[in-house]
């Protein structure tokens, strides 16, 4: 464990400025939705590349709402850079809420899919029920009926089993998937590649005793994962304010984690943590003047790093910025999206097509539809 006083000198030590350089020259081509399922929901999506070229989004899918008791991890490809995708293939869906979803390509070739499971629609269905007993339904009928039938799948006794953080794999390109098996941690897009060959996974854990945001690292291609060290929290922050981590690692080998922050300080933006001794010990959390969150985090062909996030006042839809010193200091913000007519929208993930070229999706509820979608939008830098 990282104390307080090594974390300040771990920070000091690393020289943190905060100064935003001006931003790159964006320009923003085609923006679409790339969901075929208008009549579900789509949820909190995470893309990447393969070695192959293909590119992969896994989302929470089969939903009724932000918040019920159908999602599912479902997976979606192109061969073509995004110009045309495949229907959904459900990969799991366990019998209560999946949701967030990530994945990651190893460097053996091995897919790893994440998510964490929720009874968040239980107080939701409760009032809905009692509603409805007293004759005054906040629900109707027929649904009502589909979220008590999806509920009694499991006994009350048996629900909260189901409670966890959990990864699939699959050893054949996503062709068939293990069954999920139980992981240390949750973060909305998963862990990643480092260089020496380790996986490693930044994030919360959920549906324990005692929260904590832990770093995971993985030696034997996600099968099994070890708890290396616990974020520290900064002076006057709870960390159970902490939430939806990713990480990168930079060309001079320093990790960079971004934490969702809803403590009082900084409330709405994303706070910075990093580590110059391969994860053992971190800075505390500290402000990059970024309001907007969750953030996805992406080392470029050039070695820059680049963020996206979702924003969530006007303009409404997702941003990004570009650091040249590797997470030292990040430009002003670039809109990638900007358009949107909801809050109910973001979680983007960013991958690099060819030299500052990219390709971003995100789910987002559209003013015409109250199922959100799955859109996509591809933009250049330069």
């Amino acid at each position: 464990m990282l104390s307080a006083s090594a974390a300040g000198i771990l920070a000091s030590q690393s020289q943190i400025t905060l100064a935003a350089a001006a931003p790159p020259k964006l320009s923003v081509g085609e923006v679409k939705t790339i969901s075929l399922q208008s009549d579900r929901y789509h949820g909190w999506p995470t893309m990447i590349q393969r070695k192959n070229g293909e590119l992969l989004v896994v989302c929470s899918g089969g939903r009724e709402s932000h918040v019920c008791p159908f999602g599912r991890v479902e997976l979606i490809r192109s061969t073509d850079d995004g110009e045309t995708w495949t229907y959904a293939r459900t990969i799991l869906d366990g019998p209560i809420d999946d949701r967030d979803a990530g994945i990651l390509e190893t460097a053996q070739g091995t897919l790893l899919a994440t998510t964490f499971t929720s009874l968040a629609y239980e107080p939701g269905l409760k009032k809905a029920a009692d509603a409805a007993g007293q004759g005054s339904a906040t629900m109707q009928p027929d649904q009502l009926a589909r979220w008590q039938a999806a509920h009694r799948r499991l006994s009350d006794s048996e629900r909260p089993k189901q409670l966890g953080c959990w990864m699939l794999r699959s050893e054949n390109g996503g062709q068939s998937w293990s069954p999920a098996y139980r992981v240390p941690v949750n973060s909305p897009h998963g862990p990643i590649n480092l260089s020496d060959g380790r996986l490693f996974y930044a994030g919360v854990t959920l549906w324990k005793n005692e929260r904590t945001v832990d770093v995971c690292v993985s030696e034997d291609d996600g099968k099994t994962w070890n708890r290396v060290s616990e974020i520290p929290t900064r002076p006057g922050d709870d960390s159970s304010n902490y939430h939806e981590l990713h990480a990168v690692e930079a060309v001079d080998g320093r990790l960079v984690i971004q934490i969702r922050n809803h403590n009082k300080a900084n409330s709405g933006e994303t706070l910075q943590t990093h580590s110059t001794d391969g994860g053992k010990t971190w800075a505390e959390p500290y402000a990059i003047d970024v309001w907007g969150l969750p953030s996805h985090l992406l080392r470029l062909a050039d070695d820059r790093l680049l963020m996206t996030y979702g924003h969530r006042r006007a303009p409404l839809g997702n941003q990004a910025r570009i650091s040249t010193d590797n997470g030292q200091t990040w430009s002003e913000s670039i809109i990638i999206y900007g358009e949107a007519t909801s809050g109910d929208l973001g979680y983007p993930s960013t991958v690099e097509i060819a030299a500052n070229q990219f390709v971003t999706v995100w789910y987002e509820k559209l003013s015409d539809n109250s199922f959100a979608q799955l859109r996509m939008a591809r933009w250049q830098l330069g």
